[in-house]
């Protein structure tokens, strides 16, 4: 398994960093959002820690897994983390969007959300003894991480209620549910958004419905395992990787969109710089807009960052000692 898992690592390393060469030669940006690009040379940082994520695999190859090259394997795996950013908006964009912003840079998030796992694995290889797991029990997360998933929900729901208001035809923040629509046919969203308007929905506030439902089944117990009430799977153990896989993408791309995006309201509400009001009528609109959204972005992406290191830590395999 060890063996596989660093072969795995190593064919990404040398996927990665082709396909980030190719973008490089052939002038293709890596780093687009909305009508905003960034420089071509950023295919030549992807191609280097591609390169270097192939290194350090094949280094690990021959001389087994020693202090410096798994402290090499973790930056690797940072970098290849900041590679992967944004990854969630891609994917929100592809439901209720007509399409991504850009399809290499969207590539480029899947590979390196893919690389940091491989990455991960493979500095951890070495940490499994032989024998036989046992598997701990379910169990709740502390009062702590419980009161950070309270603080979490708490945060969605002004943003929730922002939502539902335009949702529902009616005016908040200056803007009246039927010009929320009229932006949304602008910006090219898909016709599942549309249906879920006329319906009096909003497809974030649904996502925001399911992301605390996830945050709430890492912190209490029933998150271990499916419910009894399902028919095929009673009691039946639910996979670590099925919650922390959206649990561990969710925080990397909502905490820091999240969190910056704070800072940055902050400064302009002091007036330090300038926020466009886009589709708001002024400034006072957009401010307000802005405080509901980032801070619940932050606030849950804060919350899910601590209840998916409780539940890796509450589900880890419990070895026997040699």
């Amino acid at each position: 398994m060890t063996n596989a898992v660093r072969k795995t690592m190593m064919c990404w390393a040398v996927a990665y960093g082709t396909f980030g060469l190719a973008c490089a030669l052939s002038g293709t940006r890596l780093l687009v959002h909305g009508s905003i690009a960034g420089p071509s040379a950023l295919g030549w940082a992807v191609s280097a820690v591609g390169a270097l994520a192939a290194l350090a695999g094949g280094a690990v190859a021959r001389f087994g897994l020693r202090p410096a090259l798994r402290a090499l394997l973790w930056v690797v795996c940072g970098l290849v983390a900041i590679a992967a950013f944004s990854l969630l908006m891609d994917v929100i964009t592809l439901i209720f969007g007509q399409g991504v912003d850009s399809w290499a840079a969207a590539a480029n998030h899947a590979l390196a959300a893919a690389g940091v796992v491989l990455i991960a694995a493979t500095a951890r290889s070495d940490h499994r003894p032989s024998g036989t797991a046992a598997l701990p029990a379910p169990s709740a997360a502390s009062r702590p991480i419980q009161f950070a998933a309270c603080a979490g929900t708490a945060a969605f729901i002004p943003y929730t209620v922002m939502k539902l208001i335009w949702a529902t035809g009616g005016t908040f923040a200056g803007v009246s549910g039927q010009e929320g629509t009229a932006i949304s046919k602008r910006n090219g969203a898909s016709g599942i958004w549309l249906t879920l308007e006329s319906w009096g929905l909003d497809g974030t506030t649904l996502l925001a419905a399911l992301g605390v439902f996830l945050l709430w089944g890492l912190v209490r117990p029933w998150g271990m395992v499916f419910p009894r009430w399902t028919v095929f799977l009673r009691g039946r153990r639910v996979p670590r990787w099925l919650p922390l896989a959206p649990a561990l993408v969710g925080a990397a791309t909502l905490a820091p969109y999240g969190v910056i995006g704070v800072g940055y309201t902050a400064l302009a509400t002091a007036g330090v710089v300038t926020m466009r009001s886009g589709d708001f009528h002024s400034t006072h609109d957009v401010l307000l807009a802005a405080w509901i959204g980032m801070t619940a972005f932050a606030g849950y992406g804060i919350a899910l960052i601590a209840a998916a290191r409780s539940y890796w830590l509450r589900t880890r395999p419990q070895w026997p000692r040699a």
